[in-house]
Parts: C-alpha cells; sequence; structure tokens
C-alpha cells in the first residue's frame, strides 16, 4: 500500500481519497477505520461493577462457558458483546481470532512457538499461554509473513 500526503493551503476540510484497482477486503478496512476512527469503549463487568477497559490493555478475549471474558493488564473481566462484536470494533491489524472462541493482542505477545505439529503455541508477555486452533494457523502465518 502506497500512502501520499498533499498539502492544499486552499482546502478548508480535509478529504481522504482511496484510489484502488478494485474493491478489496483491505480497501474495505481502510474506509471503515476512517469513517470512525474513534473506536468505541470497551466496558467490562467485575464484581458487579461495570468498568471502562482500555484497548492498549487488553490481552485476550475468549469465549468460555456461553460467558466472554476479556483479559487485561490490570485484571480479568466478563463482556456481554460477543467475540464477532470485539471482531468489529477492534483494529484488525492488532487484534486477530486465533480460534473460534478467542482473539488476542498481537502487540501483547512475547513470542509464538511452532515447534508443535500443527499448531502454534501463543505466549504472552504477562506469561500465560494460548494455542491457535488449526483452522486458524494458515492465516496466522500469513499475517506474520512465515
Amino acid at each position: 500500500m502506497k500512502v501520499e500526503i498533499k498539502i492544499d493551503r486552499q482546502c478548508e476540510e480535509t478529504t481522504v481519497i482511496i484510489m484502488a484497482k478494485e474493491i478489496s477486503d483491505e480497501v474495505n478496512e481502510l474506509a471503515k477505520m476512517l469513517s470512525n476512527p474513534n473506536i468505541e469503549l470497551i466496558v467490562g463487568f467485575k464484581d458487579n461493577n461495570a468498568a471502562i477497559v482500555g484497548i492498549e490493555k487488553i490481552i485476550r478475549i475468549y469465549a468460555a462457558s456461553q460467558k466472554v471474558y476479556i483479559v487485561a493488564s490490570d485484571g480479568e473481566y466478563t463482556s456481554r458483546l460477543r467475540l464477532y462484536e470485539f471482531e468489529e470494533r477492534l483494529p484488525r491489524n492488532v487484534f486477530v481470532r486465533t480460534s473460534n472462541s478467542e482473539i488476542v493482542n498481537l502487540q501483547k505477545v512475547k513470542d509464538f512457538d511452532l515447534s508443535f505439529s500443527g499448531s502454534i503455541c501463543v505466549r504472552f508477555i504477562d506469561g500465560s499461554t494460548t494455542y491457535v486452533s488449526r483452522r486458524y494457523v494458515a492465516k496466522i502465518k500469513t499475517m506474520l509473513g512465515i
């Protein structure tokens, strides 16, 4: 992708034009990000209290026992959102689905252990681990350029 900025002193309002050969997922994602630059608030629940969870604190989001949990650097929260709603709200270049029941923050990943046959072990900077399901291994490897 090529990015170009033109300064025009006559311009009264900032205008963004996306030029592409065809409509693609990347073009749609750019348009969506530009049209709604403010990421919606993420609210988590802990001890019957609602708290705003900054996306920079989120390590991973997972579903278990018919609930959705947000694991953040300051604790674990439950959420009323479903995983697909988190996928829609969070930046896709940072948050990636690793299984049908989990989304991880790539900025909180310490490393990926590829020694497991057919799977990838994800180790986070907080010391916790999770695994990429076989269905998502190819997607993750492509994303990482492996």
